[in-house]
Formats: C-alpha cells, structure tokens, sequence
C-alpha cells in the first residue's frame, strides 16, 4: 500500500487559470497523472503542438475539432460524450467548435502546464485570426 496521502478535491474551489482570452483551466495533480478541466470559448485555438505524454480528452459540453498528425493530418470532431485518446508523441490541434469545457487526462502530468512554460497557449489566438 502506498504512503501517499488521499486527496479530495471540489473542482468549483480550484483555481481557474486564463491563458489567453479564449482559454482557462483548472489543474488537479498527483504523482503520475494529471487531471486538466479546460475551457475554450467558441474558436478557441490550441496550436499544433506533440509531448510525450498520453493523453485522454473528454468533451463534456460543447464540440473540438482535433487536426491529428503531421503529414496529411486527420481532421476528428470530438462532441460532447465523447473521447479522445492521443498516444505519446502524437503532433495535433485542436479547435473549440461552439464554447467548450472537456476534461483532458495526462500521464505523466505536464511539467509545462506547471511551471507555466506552455508558451504555445498562452499566445494562441482564434480560428478568426489565422
């Protein structure tokens, strides 16, 4: 048995992060997995971008429209009640179809999603801009 301690958590009372205007989130982390509750307003653009953690991606309200690889990329719809797993070093993009909230999974957890070096979000813009 681990010596870890349980945690319990309240996601209405966990800090919201913005990144930009269109993007916030919220974090909940512990020793190998990390759990990310994400809003994205309509248009919202997560840039092209790969790490080396997995990743699961639960759509709860809303739809992300994933563009999926490099060469000749994938274009994928995820909707509300939906997954999407992406493997190790899978490059994608994603963009919030209507406003969106999903719930995103990674192991391990995102070291630049906390230490704040995720530069990619933090200037990304809409599907508007580009």
């Amino acid at each position: 048995m681990s010596d870890a301690p349980v945690t319990h958590y309240r996601l209405a009372e966990q800090p919201v992060e913005e990144l930009n205007p269109l993007i916030s989130r919220s974090l909940i982390t512990g020793e190998r997995a990390m759990l990310a509750h994400v809003y994205l307003k309509k248009g919202a653009v997560v840039p092209m971008h790969s790490h080396d953690n997995e990743q699961i991606t639960y759509v709860l309200e809303g739809a992300l429209q994933f563009r999926i690889g490099d060469d000749g990329p994938q274009d994928l719809v995820v909707r509300s009640g939906e997954v999407l797993h992406l493997p190790s070093n899978v490059p994608h993009e994603a963009v919030a179809l209507e406003d969106t909230i999903d719930v995103d999974v990674f192991t391990p957890p995102r070291q630049d999603w906390l230490d704040g070096t995720d530069s990619y979000l933090r200037s990304a813009g809409s599907a508007e801009e580009e």
